[in-house]
């Protein structure tokens, strides 16, 4: 029988249990991935601890790369052989073999491999949606992007370069800064040492910037809005330090500040833009232009080992499950 990563309960990395599952044939609208890998992102965790809570026992991930082994009944824009990709859809990717929506699966195009694949989509969708959907970032503006030598920013720090635009990055370590600066982030500021909301400041002349995309959350949520010209748009996508909670609206009042809570998910709802979105991704990347770094890569069995390093704040990059 195929193996899977399963949790029972909430809790630390060590409640994921890597145990065997029964996967059967695919009923309508589905089809049956083989995966060859699988991202790790940090949603994962959310879904782990209970912060984002499943209906237990559940599996885990949301990411992958493999080979249909099988569609059902309704099932045309993919079939067995085809490479395919995936992000979002239900919880599930930390597996060999598993059953999904059929709709979530975008095939791949030759000149993109299965590791490459499974560490880009929901980070590469991600970095999509919020700089060409949630706020479409125009040549010469200037933006805050917290964490930048992660997954999605150094993805998002070369595809912004790429567009003409100007990327301010936080990170918390030297090691961090210089490949934030080799991905394409004009400014890298040491949050660990350095006040970031004085530094936005005086890099931009006291001006602000466009637009801030914080996944870190409730460390760096106030110090953004200083970072903010008037209009300017707060775009809050994750949770790495904690979810930000008891936000005053009257903070937004004074520079007349723009706040927003966007996910893949709602974007990429419809199959079409879902499709929109991984064409975008994948142009961008076969160009050369944004070039996906594989942080680190783990055996599937040892997700656990995977979560502790992730939440560490100590890996760069994407991480991968081998499969």
């Amino acid at each position: 029988m195929p193996k899977a990563i399963r949790i029972h309960k909430t809790g630390g990395p060590d409640v994921l249990s890597f145990e065997e599952v029964s996967v059967g044939e695919p009923g309508p609208g589905e089809a049956r991935l083989r995966h060859t890998a699988v991202g790790i992102n940090y949603l994962d965790t959310y879904h782990r601890s209970g912060l984002y809570p499943l209906a237990l026992p559940s599996g885990i991930g949301s990411e992958g790369a493999g080979v249909v082994e099988a569609v059902g009944p309704g099932v045309t824009h993919v079939k067995r052989g085809d490479r395919v990709a995936y992000a979002g859809g239900p919880p599930g990717a930390y597996s060999e073999v598993r059953l999904l929506p059929a709709d979530r699966l975008v095939r791949l195009p030759s000149g993109i491999d299965d590791r490459t694949a499974a560490a880009m989509m929901l980070k590469g969708l991600t970095v999509a949606y919020l700089t060409r959907r949630t706020y479409r970032v125009e040549q010469g503006e200037t933006v805050l992007w917290h964490a930048a030598a992660g997954g999605v920013g150094l993805i998002a720090c070369q595809w912004l370069k790429a567009l003409g635009v100007t990327v301010i990055g936080t990170v918390s370590s030297d090691d961090k800064a210089k490949l934030a600066r080799a991905h394409g982030a004009e400014h890298v500021i040491v949050y660990t040492r350095e006040n970031f909301p004085e530094k936005v400041l005086a890099l931009t002349r006291g001006q602000g910037v466009s637009v801030v995309f914080d996944s870190v959350g409730k460390s760096t949520f106030l110090g953004s809005l200083e970072c903010l010209k008037p209009l300017g748009m707060m775009v809050s996508f994750g949770n790495a330090s904690g979810p930000v909670q008891n936000v005053e609206l009257s903070l937004l009042a004074k520079r007349s500040l723009f706040l927003t809570r966007p996910s893949l998910m709602t974007y990429a709802a419809r199959r079409e833009d879902l499709e929109a979105l991984a064409a975008d991704l994948f142009e961008v990347v076969l160009s050369g232009k944004v070039k996906i770094e594989v942080g680190g890569t783990y055996p599937l069995k040892d997700a656990a080992k995977a979560h502790e390093d992730l939440e560490s704040r100590k890996t760069t990059g994407s991480l991968l499950l081998l499969v």
